[in-house]
């Protein structure tokens, strides 16, 4: 049998146990207990360890103040155009105010929850359903602004929305894959389009760049054949000049006439046995082969030449 006086210690220490229990708390960092005191707001206890009076003081509320992050569950929006749509998300909040967070609403994790649904059926139904994926941005900023107006009174700042997926129907993606798949053709048909047009124009510009090269080319080619002719022509008729100076010098010496007679009849002689040498037809003089009387028609040629005046047969018999 236990003694009766150490029975009443062990009563005496599940007390004492039991009274530490109710009257010392600690709180963790980044925490706060609401106290309540025969049922009324008494403080709030941040980090640390406190005592309470038992029996007479709780904590009725305990809350976080790190941020939390809430899973906003599916839920189908209508758009402006009429498309159902399933949406989900995720709502960033931090309580700021422990009390407001108790005493100023049942449950602000449902009730942020059940308006970010609310706030964000009313912003899809104001754009059509292509503008939902490219404006994902104002969408998120709409249903921040609506729960954080809310939440102020909760205790509670939002922080961020951000919409999880959007999931239209399968004949709505199905049209827009097709629609997608018509804009990247039509893309690649422009692009396309661009490419062999810019290329006409470089080949045009290409031979363009050509004609003017061969034209300038042949205009330079003509001007130097030209030059060259022009050239030959001074040169040839240099050379002629200075040929007739020279033949004009040699007669006027004192033996050139007698020396033009045997050159003149050195060449009868030789061009008329060139034609003993072929099968022509030709019309001949009379006195073909009086040799003196040709040569001494040649020689009234150049002496009349030499005279500066004009041959005539009567001269010519005078030389014969």
């Amino acid at each position: 049998m236990i003694d009766g006086n150490v029975f009443i210690l062990i009563i005496l220490a599940l007390l004492a146990i039991i009274v530490f229990a109710k009257t010392a708390v600690v709180v963790p960092q980044k925490s706060e207990f609401i106290v309540e005191r025969l049922g009324r707001y008494s403080k709030t206890l941040g980090a640390g360890f406190h005592i309470l009076i038992p029996f007479i003081d709780r904590v009725a509320y305990k809350r976080s103040m790190k941020e939390e992050v809430l899973e906003i569950p599916p839920q189908v929006c209508i758009t402006k155009d009429n498309v159902s749509v399933s949406i989900d998300g995720l709502i960033y909040l931090e309580v700021r105010d422990a009390m407001l967070s108790s005493y100023g609403i049942a449950n602000y994790y449902q009730a942020a929850i059940q308006l970010s649904q609310t706030s964000l059926r009313s912003a899809i139904g104001k754009i059509e359903l292509d503008r939902t994926f490219e404006t994902r941005e104002a969408i998120n900023h709409q249903v921040i602004t609506a729960v954080d107006e809310a939440a102020t009174g909760w205790g509670v700042k939002v922080l961020r929305y951000e919409i999880k997926d959007i999931n239209p129907p399968a004949s709505i993606m199905a049209a827009m894959e097709l629609q997608v798949k018509a804009e990247r053709e039509k893309r690649a048909e422009i692009a396309r389009s661009e490419g062999e047009r810019q290329a006409r124009i470089n080949m045009a510009e290409g031979q363009r760049q050509q004609a003017i090269n061969v034209s300038e080319g042949e205009k330079q080619k003509r001007i130097n054949e030209a030059e060259g002719r022009a050239s030959e022509i001074e040169i040839v008729a240099s050379a002629t000049a200075e040929g007739i100076r020279r033949v004009a010098e040699a007669l006027a010496g004192p033996e050139g006439m007698d020396a033009a007679r045997v050159r003149l009849a050195e060449k009868y002689i030789a061009e008329f046995g060139n034609l003993a040498r072929t099968n022509n037809t030709l019309i001949l003089p009379a006195n073909v082969a009086d040799v003196s009387t040709l040569v001494a028609s040649a020689l009234a040629v150049v002496d009349g030449v030499r005279g500066g005046g004009k041959f005539t047969p009567t001269e010519e018999g005078a030389h014969a």
